[in-house]
């Protein structure tokens, strides 16, 4: 097996990238990708240096994955910024390093393609050779592949990759037709707090409704342009990962993949929230607000995402990383795990002594949390 390093997405094209995928995933087709580049979203320049892999077998492209060249962990959602001050303190460099995910994109998904017939055992060990070599040759510290699917992680794992564990909240469409059978499966007290929230907002003459595709207007695109960076520095003072050229394309680029949840109020954009969706999952992605209301976020991002899963009779609903709010409006918290190889063998002893003692309080987070998960125990509740 041949490794081949692409200096960009549009090195490989798109029938072969996306013939291998061969998945409704929105966030590593080709076009997407290709347009985190063109839009200056993930570049050089923005410390996101393209070198995704095209695994070759006999002249056959057998396998691809996407990887960046990182000057720093930005944007990633799996924090390793400890990992980085221990390097320092040692007088190691820990950047650069290399990333197998999607820039600024804490949605689970397949990382590896391989071609029919090829074997995952098979390729795994193949592959972590390869990127030991690559990091060998370019003095790079480490290799890290977030937000994979399991089958992968374990994978990996097996081929002497170091598992992490983390958590991720996701809702799960338990063959509800409408709305009001979720809210049947909640306890009384949950069921009557999420119909408050959404009637107050109501009573305070805010107008919610959901576009689809095309309906995603030039004018809501530019509000949300606004809203999104303004939310970035709220919380953090710095401006947002992506750029204007990328919302300003986005809606063409990944047209019958989008929607957009919206708040006005006498006839004023007052905020929105944005949505990707496949055959099997909705994933949220990004929210933003000129004003706050109560209850307003989890309108947009939760009950309004909920509804639309709903009725496109989608399994699952990923609203993005973190948030222990998400448990009490039904999103159950599950373990993910990421995979990691680290070059230096004294670090990588450490490393996996830490990220051992991790996964226990993961677990253990994970079953207290799910206490506070607001549907109907076997009593009633």
């Amino acid at each position: 097996m041949d490794i081949r390093v692409l200096n960009s997405i549009d090195e490989c094209d798109a029938s072969v990238w996306d013939g291998l995928y061969n998945s409704s995933y929105p966030f590593l087709q080709h076009r997407f990708l290709s347009l985190l580049e063109h839009s200056g979203s993930a570049s050089t320049a923005t410390g996101w240096q393209p070198c995704h892999l095209l695994l070759t077998e006999k002249r056959r492209t057998i396998g691809a994955l996407p990887m960046y060249l990182k000057h720093h962990s930005w944007g990633e959602y799996v924090f390793d910024w400890t990992w980085a001050e221990a390097y320092q303190r040692q007088n190691m460099a820990y950047y650069p390093k290399l990333l197998s995910a999607v820039p600024f994109t804490p949605a689970v998904g397949p990382r590896l393609a391989l071609a029919p017939n090829i074997e995952l055992a098979r390729v795994a060990p193949l592959l972590l050779s390869a990127i030991h070599k690559l990091a060998d040759d370019k003095d790079i510290s480490s290799w890290h592949l977030l937000f994979a699917e399991p089958t992968l992680i374990q994978a990996m794992g097996k081929a002497g990759a170091l598992l992490r564990s983390n958590v991720q909240y996701l809702w799960e469409n338990r063959g509800y037709r409408h709305f009001d059978d979720f809210l049947a499966a909640l306890s009384s007290r949950k069921r009557k707090n999420i119909s408050r929230e959404r009637r107050e907002l109501a009573n305070k003459g805010l107008a919610v409704r959901r576009l689809r595709n095309g309906e995603i207007t030039p004018e809501w695109w530019e509000f949300f342009y606004q809203v999104y960076h303004s939310t970035y520095h709220k919380h953090s003072g710095n401006q947002g990962y992506l750029t204007k050229s990328f919302f300003d394309r986005l809606g063409e680029v990944m047209d019958g993949q989008l929607m957009m949840a919206v708040a006005e109020r006498d006839d004023e954009k007052v905020a929105a929230a944005l949505f990707f969706y496949d055959d099997e999952s909705l994933y949220g992605r990004y929210w933003g607000c000129i004003q706050e209301y109560d209850f307003l976020h989890f309108e947009l991002c939760y009950y309004q995402g909920i509804e639309f899963a709903i009725e496109a009779d989608l399994a699952h609903f990923d609203a993005g990383a973190q948030g222990e709010h998400k448990v009490r409006r039904g999103f159950e918290p599950r373990e993910n795990c990421s995979a990691h190889w680290i070059r230096n063998v004294d670090f990588a002893i450490a490393i996996k002594r830490f990220v051992t003692e991790e996964r226990q309080y993961v677990l253990d987070y994970i079953q207290d949390t799910r206490r506070q998960l607001p549907y109907k125990t076997d009593n009633g509740g």
